[in-house]
């Protein structure tokens, strides 16, 4: 399950993104991630029986230029997520900005993964978009042919810059891949070679499931130029020597936190995607320029794609509505709190933009917020506790933010699994909240493990036998949680968060934060990464969408000792149950594993909102439909007259 968690603006996040993606988004995002995009799909696996995939329909208050004369060129601007601009370019990104502002907003515009995901609204492998033909599996070899692509230096995008890339995973993956997991890739493959300039194969370690291998292994490759093979001192080899790597690596990482030289970048400069960067500043203004080398199969009709950032979603609606400060948005949002309210039986209420057709964009992903279950603090031997956290959990009122804050446009998360796109990966259980809003358990749960329930007060232990290891004798129920700012429905759903809380005793000391601090704290278990653990929890507002692994597993997200576990969560039996999804094409193991965790908590589920309503300007052409995966192509997109 690869992912970026990311903000959300109005939307998922109300989670980008990848996390991408209320302010939404994502860490990311990592994309977190990283809401989005409806339809009846196969997951083709190469060689694996076929997954169909169920989805629902999501609509739009109106076709945008049905009919109108598509023009050639000009400058579409595009709102970013609010406070959640991208900041790291080179896409070996680590979990602290695996997202998806940087991967959808900058790093996939620039430098195409290997395989490209999200074909129409689909969450499903595109291949007319993959820089290679879909691999073909025979018995525990994979074989991966390359298409035409041109570097914009002029030079071929060939098999050796496959191997540059997993070179890199071998010698810095473990620490410095947000997508890292223990005895996944590329440690599971053995005797990988180029055997042409556009061949490369490799071995498995065993038979696993193609479209698993496919979608969450093949998936998080970017082949690398050969023009990124270097040191500060100079050329160097890590596409043929692994331990090259590190310091290529080193140098590479530093030059992209050096944001403000990113379009003049000699090394960023190199890259195969459909756009090039024209400028970019930290503050998130960027332009993009048509990479006039680009082989694909869409070159870009713009002559200019902007992105432009807001700190707030009132400021970039104040602009969408009026154009205050001369800026005109074609690809803007608008705050939930200003949403029409979505009656029962359609997509959208009656767009109050004029000039603009209100597209909502769901993400293919999960919604939750971080307890750290690794936290040094003696609150966290509490958090610990399965029974606290599903206290906790029966506390988060889901369907009231879903009627109220997010004024319809959202669902429930009901556990590891996505509810929307609706897939045949979700198991019947999982269609229904296991952890409905209701007070009273909550108060239980405390009363019976040993804990003096004091209602708008603080709660404290009495019986340390029952309230569990660690936990000490009168200690109380008073927590931090810092969440994402920005984004208005993720703002009141903590507020009521902290009020229901209270009811029970569970003091909740709300810190509002930018995102990037946000997932700063706690976008990365911090055994793993090894950063500060003395803090409780953390929501950035996102979750986690399901990109760059696009199978709906848990290996990314919830195994033991995985990067992307940021609560530090630890079960065998959890491990267990993932591994049997990893090799069996069927559908059981996955049901069998997410009924399991999703009463687990290794998270607390919050809702999965609207990834973003999304405003497109009625003369922008080739925007919908929107990928579920909140990839953005703006080389599809044109103006019309």
């Amino acid at each position: 399950m690869g992912a970026h968690p990311e903000q959300q603006r109005g939307r998922g996040l109300w989670f980008t993104g990848r996390k991408r993606a209320g302010n939404q988004d994502a860490p990311g995002g990592r994309r977190p991630s990283r809401g989005r995009r409806a339809r009846m799909a196969t997951i083709a696996g190469c060689g694996a029986a076929s997954i169909a995939l169920v989805v629902g329909a999501c609509g739009s208050s109106g076709s945008s230029s049905s009919g109108s004369t598509k023009v050639a060129g000009g400058t579409a601007t595009y709102a970013l997520p609010p406070a959640t601009t991208p900041n790291y370019i080179f896409p070996m990104s680590n979990s602290t900005y695996f997202s998806v502002s940087n991967i959808s907003y900058l790093q996939d515009l620039l430098y195409r993964p290997l395989y490209w995901f999200g074909d129409g609204t689909q969450p499903t492998l595109n291949p007319s978009l993959s820089l290679a033909d879909q691999p073909v599996y025979s018995g525990r070899q994979v074989t991966i042919t390359l298409k035409n692509y041109k570097w914009s230096n002029g030079t071929p995008v060939t098999a050796q810059n496959i191997l540059f890339w997993i070179n890199m995973l071998q010698a810095v993956g473990q620490t410095e891949w947000g997508a890292f997991v223990p005895g996944g890739f590329p440690t599971n493959v053995t005797n990988v070679k180029a055997t042409s300039a556009t061949t490369l194969t490799m071995t498995m370690n065993k038979a696993y499931s193609p479209t698993w291998f496919t979608y969450n292994e093949l998936s998080q490759i970017t082949p690398m130029p050969k023009a990124w093979d270097r040191t500060a001192s100079g050329p160097s080899d890590c596409t043929t020597t692994v331990a090259d790597c590190k310091a290529v690596y080193t140098y590479l990482d530093s030059q992209s936190k050096s944001m403000s030289t990113y379009a003049s970048s000699p090394v960023w400069s190199v890259v195969d995607g459909p756009w090039k960067l024209q400028s970019f500043n930290a503050d998130g203004n960027a332009s993009y320029v048509p990479n006039k080398s680009y082989s694909g199969p869409v070159k870009p009709s713009l002559s200019v794609f902007k992105e432009v950032p807001f700190t707030t979603e009132p400021a970039e609606y104040n602009v969408l509505r009026s154009g205050n400060g001369g800026q005109k948005l074609d690809f803007g949002y608008l705050p939930t709190t200003d949403a029409p309210k979505k009656p029962a039986n359609a997509s959208v209420g009656a767009n109050p933009v004029p000039g603009y057709n209100l597209s909502p964009l769901y993400s293919w992903g999960i919604n939750y917020f971080v307890p750290n279950i690794d936290s040094t603090t003696p609150e966290g031997q509490v958090i610990k506790q399965l029974y606290f956290r599903q206290a906790l959990a029966y506390l988060v009122n889901q369907e009231a933010v879903i009627a109220g804050p997010l004024r319809g446009y959202g669902t429930t998360t009901n556990g590891p699994v996505g509810a929307n796109p609706v897939t045949s990966f979700l198991s019947s259980q999982s269609k229904t909240d296991p952890f409905p809003y209701d007070p009273a358990k909550a108060k239980s749960l405390l009363s019976s493990h040993g804990w003096k329930v004091t209602p708008n007060g603080t709660t404290t232990c009495t019986n340390p036998s029952l309230c569990g290891a660690g936990v000490k004798q009168g200690q109380g129920l008073s927590f931090t949680l810092p969440y994402a700012t920005g984004i208005d429905w993720i703002t009141a759903e903590m507020a009521q968060l902290k009020s229901d809380a209270s009811q029970v005793g569970i003091q909740l000391q709300l810190q509002p934060k930018p995102f990037n601090q946000v997932t700063a704290i706690g976008g990365g278990g911090c055994v793993v990464t090894k950063a500060s653990c003395a803090w409780d929890f953390a929501n950035w507002g996102g979750g986690w969408i399901f990109a760059p692994d696009y199978y709906p597993t848990g290996e990314t997200l919830f195994e033991s000792g995985s990067a992307a576990n940021s609560s530090g969560y630890k079960n065998s039996q959890n491990d267990n149950l993932i591994n049997q999804t990893l090799t069996n094409s069927s559908l059981t193991p996955l049901h069998t594993w997410q009924d399991y965790a999703s009463k687990q908590l290794p998270e607390i589920w919050q809702p999965n909102g609207v990834y973003e309503l999304t405003e497109i300007a009625s003369n922008l052409g080739g925007v919908n439909p929107q990928a579920p995966t909140l990839n953005i192509n703006p080389e599809n997109w044109y103006f019309t007259k």
